[in-house]
């Protein structure tokens, strides 16, 4: 027969594991004070109530803790709802999308706008100090058009989709600088006074390279990187990478993720992570404690 539980007990319990979280946290608060974090906000925890004021949160207590977190976001699910809206169907190539004139209007209006506008204010509400960027803000992103090899039905078009010429990191640290949370969405400009949609992942990798950042953080909708069963690879290497892409386990829009990551990680940045965005406070679980909730990629 079970003793009966002490009811007082259960208290000093909870309590006493909250200590032990705190204190293991200490030793990542004081190897990432004054460093920079590049986190690419995206997937489920973009769209769940609950998961996106656990992400402000956790960004404002970075901040505030001594970190210099830097949040770049994507917007596909809010960019399809306002297409579908028009009448218009998005359309993607090798992970890409598709952006005409029309789409492109849309893509500023989106991320430049609803999203990047919505993640500031839960970073502030949360006792953050976020403030909003693109690309365009002092032309801090200069792109190109993107071109793609051609297929066999001949040459690729994806529209104003840009890849990144360069990136001017003086906006991103005189912010950092002044106690404020830079939170970048993902247009940049071209010589040419284009603008032009780029992935979210690939702006996140390079401004980490730029930035000389500590860590990129790239939140997805799976636990990570996964093998052909379904299993999470807790850590890749180059080699390995181009192993799984060549036998067709990486594709897709984890393709992007993985180049950027990856290109990161060969660029100098410490640590670069593929993570669960759909766990709660997942960002502060991967910087903070002994638990990794994904994939670390590592440059040899």
């Amino acid at each position: 027969m079970n003793a009966p539980s002490d009811p007082q007990a259960e208290p000093q319990i909870e309590a006493a594991l909250k200590a032990r979280v705190l204190g293991e946290a200490l030793p990542y608060i004081q190897r990432f004070h004054g460093k920079t974090i590049v986190v690419k906000f995206g997937g489920n925890a973009m769209t769940d109530d609950a998961l996106k004021a656990g992400f402000a949160r956790d960004v404002a207590l970075l901040k505030l803790v001594g970190m210099n977190p830097v949040v770049v976001h994507g917007g596909g699910p809010q960019i399809e709802q306002m297409l579908a809206r028009l009448g218009k169907k998005g359309e993607f190539i090798q992970g890409m999308r598709v952006t005409d004139r029309e789409t492109m209007d849309v893509v500023e209006m989106v991320l430049g706008g609803q999203v990047n506008k919505e993640v500031v204010e839960l970073i502030n509400q949360a006792g953050g100090k976020a403030v909003g960027l693109t690309g365009q803000d002092g032309a801090f992103i200069r792109a190109r058009k993107m071109v793609l090899p051609p297929n066999e039905n001949g040459a690729i078009d994806l529209g104003q989709v840009g890849e990144i010429e360069s990136i001017d990191p003086g906006i991103i640290s005189t912010l950092e600088h002044g106690g404020f949370i830079p939170v970048v969405a993902p247009i940049g400009t071209g010589a040419d006074g284009m603008t032009y949609n780029i992935n979210a992942d690939l702006v996140a990798g390079k401004l980490a390279e730029v930035l000389r950042a500590e860590k990129l953080v790239v939140l997805t909708n799976t636990p990570g990187v996964l093998d052909k069963d379904g299993k999470l690879l807790s850590g890749l290497t180059p080699r390995k990478i181009d192993d799984l892409v060549a036998k067709g386990v990486i594709s897709g829009g984890m393709l992007p993720k993985i180049g950027s990551v990856l290109d990161a990680a060969r660029a100098g940045v410490r640590s670069c992570h593929i993570i669960d965005g759909r766990v709660p406070h997942a960002l502060l679980l991967e910087v903070l404690t002994d638990e990794g909730v994904g994939t670390l990629i590592r440059s040899k």
